[in-house]
């Protein structure tokens, strides 16, 4: 039986998956699918929905800068607004219809005799495209701690990333592993109700007070009649953002930027202070490296909870779990009713790359990687890997805001696919020597920023790859990088 073909090959249906959607129907491209392992779109907006869940960065810039929203009811939305603006985006630009769900893609190789991709699927026949397309995210896979014990619990576990919408806090002792930005939304909702409650935290995370509040119908109807209202708004957000990243981070060993990156530690100090004035507690909830080292966050509550009689902040480790709780490193011992992880997620090992790719003459993507540095040149492409996208990889992502990052790779998409169109090619493949230059760029741009020159050792980001190496970041504006995206040489790439 021969094989499904298309012209294009999608894996992966959050926002990532639907922007290259998008940018695939605007340079005419119908014959396409979406495959994602889920039961609907919206990727990690769709997989988390535990207590608490909302953006940390502001709606007006979380979003396709072609597409404002103008119905966002506040702020900082909620995790719920998040996905039916996926759902909104998705069918409005008619890609629903594209969508395959509840399809796991095992892993692709490249035919170099057909000059196409062969597209394994668990349960189902093999698929085949000219174009292959990975929009798995950063966080698509969930990581489990490797505790002693933790499979004899006989309580509840639950993952953020699986939350259990039929759970009932109410009068439960709880054990909260992680302090990340999920952990800094999700404890402040389960103290509310639970009867004990204790966080095991492992690296205290820097929280910087967060502005939110509603957005009134009378500036929504303003919005949705004058669109060029919210992108003012969306220009001053995007600007104090890019500030954030490119003159606290990117540019670190200017000394004024230093102070400025200070400055923001301080006014998280500030936050906590207000809301704890055990100074013994502050201490323990206080990074001991610089923020932007790994991803701060916003919060208004989660450090008073902390000073509330049933709630624990247990930072000296786990020694191991026991069938009803937790034998702390100091001997001490934690009943439990019910465990939550909040764990994050595994990026480098499950997720670069989230499935197995073999390019030209059987290079796999993960192993090359691995023993010859990660890079992706402008954060997409990889030499051996003929008609592939990566749109989760290294150097890839712009700091705080992913649709930024979603931006600048549909302006890729549209240079490099029209001159495949104009020159009437049907491969593309970036050279070597295009790679290695990139990534010889990066690593000299990289030197000026805090993830080199600060203080990152106790941080234990995910920004950092096995080999210590802070290759998740793009280490450039949002600008600069849509400019370069725009204007690369074509030269960069083989087409024939």
């Amino acid at each position: 039986m021969p094989s499904e073909h298309f012209d294009a090959l999608i894996v992966g249906a959050g926002f990532a998956g639907i922007g290259a959607a998008i940018q695939l129907k605007r340079m005419g491209y119908q014959n396409f699918v979406i495959l994602d392992r889920e039961d609907d779109l919206g990727g990690t907006w769709y997989v988390n929905h535990y207590p608490g869940l909302a953006v940390d960065v502001p709606t007006t810039t979380y979003s396709y800068f072609f597409e404002p929203n103008p119905n966002w009811s506040r702020l900082f939305s909620t995790g719920t607004e998040i996905k039916r603006y996926a759902d909104d985006v998705a069918d409005k630009y008619d890609v629903r219809r594209h969508i395959r769900f509840n399809t796991t893609v095992e892993g692709a190789r490249w035919d170099e005799d057909a000059s196409l991709w062969r597209v394994n699927v668990a349960d189902g026949p093999e698929l085949t495209a000219q174009f292959l397309f990975t929009a798995t995210g950063f966080l698509s896979q969930p990581k489990l701690p490797d505790i002693p014990g933790i499979a004899d619990f006989a309580g509840k576990v639950v993952h953020t990333t699986d939350w259990d919408d039929t759970y009932d806090p109410t009068g439960e002792r709880i054990a909260v592993i992680g302090t990340g930005a999920t952990a800094v939304q999700l404890i402040p909702e389960l103290a509310r109700t639970a009867a004990d409650l204790t966080v095991y935290q492992r690296t205290p995370i820097w929280v910087a007070p967060k502005l939110d509040f509603p957005i009134s119908d009378r500036t929504k109807r303003l919005f949705a009649r004058l669109p060029w209202t919210q992108r003012i708004v969306r220009a001053i957000t995007d600007t104090i953002y890019e500030a954030m990243i490119n003159v606290g981070v990117v540019h670190y060993r200017v000394p004024l930027f230093r102070r400025l990156n200070i400055s923001a530690m301080d006014l998280c100090k500030i936050n906590q202070f207000i809301q704890v004035r055990d100074k013994e507690l502050r201490r323990r909830l206080t990074p001991d490296y610089d923020i932007g080292c790994k991803r701060p966050t916003f919060s208004n509550s989660y450090f008073r909870t902390f000073t509330k009689p049933h709630v624990h902040l247990q930072s000296d480790g786990i020694d191991h779990v026991t069938a009803d709780g937790i034998v702390n490193a100091d001997g001490t011992t934690t009943a439990i009713d019910t465990l939550v992880l909040a764990t994050g997620f595994d990026l480098w090992e499950a997720n670069f790359p989230a499935i197995e790719v073999i390019g030209r003459d059987g290079r796999n993507l993960g192993k090359w990687w691995r023993e010859n540095r990660f890079c992706a040149y402008q954060g997409v492409s990889m030499p051996g890997f003929p008609n592939y996208l990566s749109l989760a990889s290294p150097y890839a992502f712009l700091g705080l805001n992913f649709f930024n990052t979603m931006e600048y790779q549909m302006r890729l998409m549209d240079r490099l696919f029209g001159e495949l169109q104009h020159r009437g090619a049907a491969t593309f493949e970036v050279t070597e020597q295009a790679n290695a230059a990139y990534l010889d760029r990066m690593t000299e741009l990289l030197g000026d920023s805090l993830w080199t020159l600060g203080n990152c050792a106790g941080s234990r980001s995910y920004y950092f790859n096995p080999h210590g190496e802070p290759s998740l970041l793009r280490p450039m504006s949002t600008q600069d990088a849509i400019e370069e995206a725009s204007t690369f040489p074509l030269t960069d790439y083989q087409l024939t």
